[in-house]
């Protein structure tokens, strides 16, 4: 029986040429879980708000959107919010009590619910998400994961039948995302409720999904099971074909057809029976048949850009020979004297014109780190010297966002350039360009996607030609094809002797694309190293590839990698 039916709808953001989601047709089973998927901008967001009464856009709609044969928008405002659970992509912009167990009472008080029903759930909740031991703490101290697991033990205090969630692990790190997103699969599993999620992080959920749903363009493209999804992918050569998790994408690679397996325990079966048995030794056959050079190569070659960006001296490819640009020295730092050290003697040397990532868990001090670094924090202890010019890009895109349009946004950011009008409107253009973003010039930057709000603000902080780029999670939204874009970017501006410092939880990316990573853990660098050296043997901390066929290739980092190893494998045992 169908949850929720959507019948021919279509919609238009005011002063918007286009619309955002253009005869849209779906029905939702009750009690299925089914994942959104599609890049950046393609109507995801919009397409969910309109399931919930008090998030539907404002702007031109025709259609309609019926939970139960009945109209979202003329729901009663009270079953709406009780039946019909809404998880953001930023946890802060959904907290709105000062302590723990506040937040878990607020939705249940506003609904008047008496005070003993209000314990009696909110004891359950507590209990069912493991939150006793952080109970009676103040929001403000609790982690992304934490605040994003709260939000959803409050909706879910309010027992709702639907619950739809928008990226909500887009600022989670890895262990804190997975566990997340088990949560929501043992509610669904557990509770019957039906889950409807928009992610861009695949590679577990196309496990967990009965259903996925694929956007491009404001339309419905497709909608099936997971692994007959990954087969159209891969047989249209979609762009989200990057987005499928790693296991499908080796498979698709050596061999075109058949049941591709879907997570890693069938990825390693699937090698086990493919290898030769020399192979599945330990220790034997790794060098002969580690691949010389890959055969395949996603970096992007866009020529976008080039000339908006000042022209910096190359510095060449041997990183480390270089004076390091930035150089942490036995940093100390803590936010109040009550509270405890969050940086402890942290210290590091960055170098000139390499993309340097720095992983770890949530509230480790990562985003602390880098504000120490542009001085928005101050350091009680310890040194920090640098060479040129900061810029920062925030966790936070809106955090620079002061226009009404996404074209004067990019221009205020060259307000203090002394150059000509005519040089300015161009170098305006061609990061629209870069950015991908100049079919949304004239909308309001609050009006755009997450991932399309990171994007407006990347190119915003690059305008300003600094030496030394920092950013706070710069692919958190961004869709598995703009990523590639990206990584061109990064290469063209590395080229010009630009050093990029990231703070990230995409292991993937980071792993296919950094020079260098570091693992920061209780205020400082615990590890550090090139990539591939990195990233090897780790058993959570590595990418989906390495852990399906590391056993064997531990130097295979990217799914590339392990696919082409893979593919010379197979003809060996031939």
């Amino acid at each position: 029986m169908a949850e929720i039916r959507i019948n021919n709808l279509s919609f238009r953001y005011p002063q918007s040429d286009t619309f955002a989601l253009k005869d849209v047709s779906l029905e939702i089973e009750k009690g299925s879980f089914n994942v959104l998927c599609g890049r950046s901008g393609c109507g995801k967001s919009t397409l969910l708000r309109h399931l919930k009464k008090n998030m539907m856009p404002y702007g031109e709609i025709n259609g309609k959107v019926l939970y139960r044969d009945e109209p979202v928008h003329e729901m009663d405002d009270r079953k709406s919010a009780a039946e019909i659970g809404f998880v953001q992509q930023n946890p802060d912009n959904q907290l709105v009590t000062d302590k723990v167990w506040h937040e878990l009472a607020f939705g249940l008080e506003s609904l008047g619910f008496d005070n003993q029903v209000i314990k009696r759930r909110v004891a359950e909740m507590a209990s069912y998400f493991g939150i006793q031991g952080w109970f009676r703490a103040n929001v403000a101290e609790l982690s992304g994961g934490q605040k994003q697991l709260l939000n959803l033990a409050s909706i879910m205090a309010m027992q709702p039948e639907v619950l739809v969630l928008d990226e909500p692990t887009s600022q989670l790190d890895p262990i804190a995302a997975e566990d997340f997103l088990k949560t929501v699969y043992r509610i669904n599993r557990d509770l019957g409720v039906t889950v409807i999620i928009s992610e861009h992080r695949l590679e577990t959920l196309f496990t967990m999904a009965d259903n996925v749903i694929v956007m491009d363009g404001g339309r419905i493209i497709a909608s099936d099971e997971p692994r007959k999804i990954g087969a159209y992918l891969i047989a249209e050569n979609h762009p989200m074909f990057y987005g499928l998790p790693s296991v499908m994408k080796i498979y698709s690679h050596c061999f075109r057809e058949g049941r591709s397996p879907l997570t890693v325990r069938e990825g390693r079966l699937w090698l086990e029976e493919i290898l030769p048995k020399e192979i599945l030794t330990p220790s034997k056959g790794r060098e002969d048949l580690t691949p010389s050079h890959h055969s395949l190569s996603w970096k992007s070659s866009s020529a976008h850009g080039d000339s908006v960006l000042k022209n910096k001296d190359n510095t060449g490819n041997d990183l480390l020979k270089e004076t390091p640009v930035l150089t942490l020295d036995n940093l100390y730092f803590r936010y109040s004297r009550e509270s405890g050290d969050v940086l402890r003697g942290l210290s590091l040397e960055v170098y000139r014109g390499e993309l340097f990532a720095l992983l770890g868990g949530n509230g480790t001090g990562k985003s602390t780190t880098l504000k120490c670094i542009t001085g928005i924090n101050k350091v009680q202890r310890g040194k920090i010297t640098y060479t040129g010019k900061v810029g920062m890009l925030p966790q936070n895109p809106q955090a620079l966002f002061t226009e009404i349009t996404v074209e004067e946004e990019l221009l205020e950011a060259l307000y203090y350039e002394k150059v000509s009008d005519d040089e300015r409107i161009s170098r305006v253009e061609e990061m629209l360009s870069m950015m991908e973003i100049e079919h949304l010039r004239k909308s309001h930057p609050y009006d755009l996607s997450g991932g399309e709000q990171q994007r407006l603000a990347l190119g915003k902080i690059l305008l300003l030609n600094p030496d030394i780029l920092l950013l706070d999670e710069p692919t958190k939204g961004l869709d598995p094809f703009f990523k590639i874009t990206l990584a061109g970017v990064f290469d063209r501006l590395k080229e010009r002797g630009i050093t990029i410092f990231m703070v990230s939880h995409d292991i993937e990316f980071c792993a296919q694309y950094a020079d260098r990573c570091g693992m920061f853990f209780d205020g400082e660098i615990t590890s550090i190293g090139e990539t591939k050296e990195f990233f090897a043997g780790n058993s959570f901390y590595t990418t989906t590839a390495n852990r399906m066929a590391g056993k064997w290739y531990p130097e295979g980092i990217t799914w590339e990698e392990v696919a082409s190893w893979a593919e010379e494998a197979m003809k060996g045992k031939r």
